[in-house]
């Protein structure tokens, strides 16, 4: 029962409607000095007074709020967010798991329908769309066959989800990115529910989550483990957060844009160390950022390692609610709540913050970043010279004779000497092959882009850089300018509105002409489904092992994430994506080379063509209506005939099909036990992997396509699945057979103790080396326990349930590591794996751990504190040679009762059935 115990309940009147609301200004009334909090503190502190309920969510933690202090204490607090939002690649193993719970409890003789989301879930089908078809005006409407003859069984399940769970929304394909369609459509600020009103929250399965950061809304990303205990009614629970102020100050100079903001701001934080730490901007700066800029930043908050980026509700807000098309209630709303409750940007605010990071706007230059971590960035004008020192140290040494030399192409490249001259004994040469695709011949080589694509929510989003990439096209036609003919071009826009005013404003048309043609209203080459390269790039790029690159406007630019053949990728504006799919190649001085010539011979510079800001506003302010937006969400629950006639079961509890490879029922809770087990120390535990730093989602978790002697490739081909039909591991997110064979199976995965990059160990009785999957094999028949070592940022990156699942489907008891990203660490607790830390300063190496020793890690029994330290004996043979302490990241009570369960789902399961039972 929800208590109001402070008296703090106020009323509001809005359009003729009465809403209760708990009023922080009634508590500062009170005494409180809540105008020293930061917005995003506020927000958490009216999550707890308006759930208080004196069990689950105590007066403690109420205090706990009231008195933040820019160094924090070291308490838990609960968060109830106010909805779920999913991505179908989360999504499906997500709802696999609730409908195996409804399984588990139908066997048990209970009622399944008990099981069902107790607040509102959105999920939006993004992620499937593959780039299989480009460059011409039928790829969105092959791709599109291809993503429903590739995915009708997992959509099938999707929409029988939807008629059997209350709650549940289904986005169908072709509708958009999660993010963006979040941004621009689900989210409402401030959300009125039964006569109450209060701040919008929501966690979403997707680390990119916080984009709508920018709306002023806590958001963050969990793995699908979390968000399904919040739909289940549990409450996330994190450390009190310090909160960094980020304060900007002046304006974007002329030529700069959004992108290369944030790519500014991914540097300036990820030196600043924000990892779980709450951001919140602030500033005269912030006066000239629209809603989209603020998204483009709060998306890239991941990148950050924060876990919000926060900008408080101003006008800004307000107008682009109005742009968007909502309801005149909810704008309404909107301002009188967050001016009646504290929550209204003035830029007069006497806030306090942990740390306060400024940034001048003005300082902001054209960037990208790359070529694997996107806070690496790259200033344009030194792009040439540091893209070739990669090719030349990191990938480049063991091709030729003097790799110590500077680097040079020959003339026809773009260089300044020919293969026949006789080459300067001080210059090495980039390789070039000389290949032909369709119909056409050139020249392949080191530092080619051959991926360029505008994709990701984080700048479809915004008007201003799609608007500016459009004329930036339009300007390279009417200058003769045109796509190199080795490049994969892509446009997928994050929600139909883009296509929309693209259309609008005949820019589309000139994308077009450049090959950028819509592939599709997803994801795409930001998850890694770039699709194939054409047949000759590919063999020749697998033929003579070539440096390639991607240029991407995307977020994430990891190892091996978008394309497997590309070793090099590049974050950027969608501008500087044309640019360099002109140019086709990376290593160039865009400031001083020609991007080609004109018909009349002349050079061509990108200073040519690039759009003036006083261009892109015009088109933006006359082109961007808002019926764009009514006229695409008034229907985008609709689908097209292709979702409309897909038919799907009926019934509480799905009908599992045993021959399914891509929907199968979640292995975790067959026949489990009413009563959980005692907690046990780990005996003699095995390394299955030893690993470095930052080693994220992407290297542990089953991502991307793989092939026929993969052991996911293998199980398929042995149920009569054709290489053709394999479809990416995100499409098989809901088949364990699969995903477990694909866990830490990355191609560019180093583990210490395997002699080769990939998914490959040793198993260290016999000393065999094999894939991860197969000694995971022999070491469950052994019944020896497994973990991990690892370095710093254990599992940064996307929001992965996989990447935990599947670690505890091979049998890894544990994780023993420097740091954690958020993330990860609370799904590998939410999955009954323990994860351990060294203590600061310690590591593998200073203790001397090679990864063959036996582990045992004593002292884990039910009497367990959060954060206990316990000590862990390293075993040679029959002698103990290294004993170490280690710190428990179990973070809270809550958490040690996850793993005591087995894991969070498993600790919900028993929750119901004792309901069910009348306990």
């Amino acid at each position: 029962m929800l208590q109001d115990y402070l008296g703090i309940k106020r009323g509001l009147e809005v359009e003729g409607k009465h809403l209760d609301f708990y009023s922080l200004s009634a508590l500062k009334q009170k005494g409180f000095n809540i105008s020293r909090l930061p917005f995003c503190i506020r927000i958490l502190l009216e999550n707890v007074l308006r759930n208080y309920d004196g069990y689950v969510i105590t007066n403690d933690h109420v205090q706990t709020l009231l008195n933040w202090a820019p160094e924090p204490v070291d308490k838990e607090i609960p968060f109830m967010p106010a909805r779920v939002l999913m991505q179908d690649f989360t999504g499906v193993p997500a709802i696999v798991d609730i409908a195996s719970l409804r399984a588990e409890m139908a066997r048990k003789g209970k009622d399944p329908s008990r099981i069902n989301p107790l607040i509102p879930v959105d999920l939006v089908i993004d992620h499937s769309v593959q780039v299989d078809y480009f460059g011409n005006k039928n790829a969105y409407r092959l791709n599109v066959e291809k993503e429903y003859e590739r995915n009708s069984e997992r959509y099938r399940f999707l929409k029988w989800a939807q008629t059997a769970f209350d709650n549940f929304s289904v986005v169908p394909p072709g509708m958009g990115i999660c993010h963006q369609v979040n941004l621009e459509y689900l989210s409402k600020c401030v959300v009125e529910r039964n006569g109450i009103a209060f701040p919008d929250s929501l966690v979403g399965t997707d680390s990119h989550t916080p984009m709508v950061n920018g709306l002023g809304i806590v958001a963050y990303g969990v793995g699908g483990i979390e968000a399904e205990a919040s739909m289940l009614g549990q409450p996330q629970f994190f450390s009190l957060p310090e909160v960094i102020g980020l304060k900007l100050s002046g304006v974007l100079p002329v030529g700069t844009t959004a992108t290369d903001m944030v790519l500014t701001i991914t540097e300036l934080l990820r030196k600043t160390k924000v990892v779980g730490k709450f951001v919140e901007v602030f500033g005269e700066g912030l006066d000239s950022l629209s809603v989209p800029d603020r998204a483009t930043i709060g998306n890239m908050s991941p990148e950050f390692g924060c876990t919000i980026t926060y900008f408080p509700i101003d006008g800004k807000t307000i107008q682009y609610l109005e742009k968007t098309n909502r309801p005149s209630d909810v704008i309404s709303l909107t301002e009188l709540y967050a001016r009646e409750n504290l929550l209204w940007r003035e830029n007069e605010e006497e806030i306090t913050y942990s740390q306060i990071i400024e940034l001048d706007l003005a300082s902001v230059v054209s960037t990208i970043s790359g070529p694997s971590r996107p806070q690496d960035k790259i200033l344009l004008t030194q792009a040439k010279d540091t893209i070739t020192d990669i090719i030349q140290t990191k990938y480049f040494r063991k091709y030729i004779p003097f790799p110590d030399r500077p680097l040079s192409r020959w003339d026809d490249e773009g260089g300044n000497a020919l293969p026949e001259e006789t080459v300067d004994a001080d210059t090495s040469f980039i390789r070039s092959v000389k290949i032909r695709s369709n119909g056409e011949k050139f020249y392949l080589s080191d530092g080619a882009v051959v991926i360029a694509a505008i994709t990701s929510c984080t700048n479809t989003s915004n008007p201003d850089v799609m608007i500016g990439a459009g004329l930036l096209a339009k300007k390279a036609l009417e200058n003769g300018l045109t796509v190199k003919p080795w490049v994969k071009t892509s446009l997928a826009p994050g929600s139909r509105v883009v296509t929309d005013y693209l259309k609008e404003s005949g820019l589309l048309a000139c994308l077009e002409e450049m090959k950028f043609d819509v592939v599709g209203y997803g994801c795409t080459s930001c998850i890694g489904n770039s699709g194939p390269l054409p047949e000759a790039i590919s063999q020749a790029v697998a033929d003579n092992d070539l440096i390639v690159s991607a240029a991407l406007s995307g977020n994430r630019n990891f190892e091996a994430r978008i394309h497997p053949q590309v070793r090099m990728n590049f974050l950027m504006s969608p501008l500087l994506v044309i640019a360099y799919a002109i140019a086709g190649r990376m290593d160039l001085d865009l400031d001083t080379e020609p991007l080609g010539v004109n018909k009349n011979g002349e050079p061509v510079f990108l200073a040519d063509i690039w759009p003036s800001q006083q261009e892109i506003h015009q088109v933006v302010n006359t082109e961007v209506k808002k019926e764009f937006y009514r006229a695409t969400y008034n229907t985008i629950y609709d689908g097209d005939s292709q979702w409309q006639n897909l038919e799907v079961p009926l019934g509480q509890a799905y009908k599992w099909d045993p021959e399914s490879t891509y929907v199968k029922e979640a292995p975790f809770f067959i026949n489990q036990s009413e009563i959980p087990k005692s907690i046990e120390p780990i005996i003699k535990a095995r390394v299955l992997l030893k690993l470095g730093d930052s080693i994220t989602t992407d290297h542990i978790s089953p991502a991307g396509s793989f092939g026929v002697q993969s052991p996911a490739g293998k199980y398929l081909l042995e149920r009569g699945i054709p290489f053709e039909e394999f479809n990416s591991y995100g499409s098989r997110r809901g088949n364990d057979e699969v995903m477990i064979r694909g866990t830490f199976a990355n191609v560019r995965i180093k583990n210490a103790l395997a002699s080769k990059e990939g998914g490959f160990t040793k198993y260290l009785p016999s000393d065999e080396e094999m894939t991860v999957y197969e000694a995971s094999l022999r070491y469950k028949n052994d019944q020896t326990p497994l973990m991990v070592l690892a370095g710093k940022e254990y599992g940064s990156g996307s929001s992965r349930d996989w990447a935990a699942k599947g670690t505890y489907l091979l049998g890894i008891r544990a994780v023993l590591a420097e740091s954690f990203e958020r993330i990860h660490r609370s799904n590998l607790v939410g999955m009954g794996v323990i994860p351990l830390q060294f203590f600061d300063g310690e590591n593998s190496e200073s203790l001397g751990l090679t990864g063959t020793e036996q582990f045992t890690i004593g002292g884990l029994n039910d009497s367990i504190k959060p954060n206990q330290h316990l000590v862990v004996s390293a075993q040679c043979g029959d002698e103990i040679f290294k004993t170490f302490s280690v710190k428990i990241r179990l973070d809270s009570k809550i958490e040690i009762d996850y793993y005591r369960n087995g894991g969070i789902l498993q600790y919900m399961l028993r929750q119901f059935i004792a309901k069910d039972n009348g306990r």
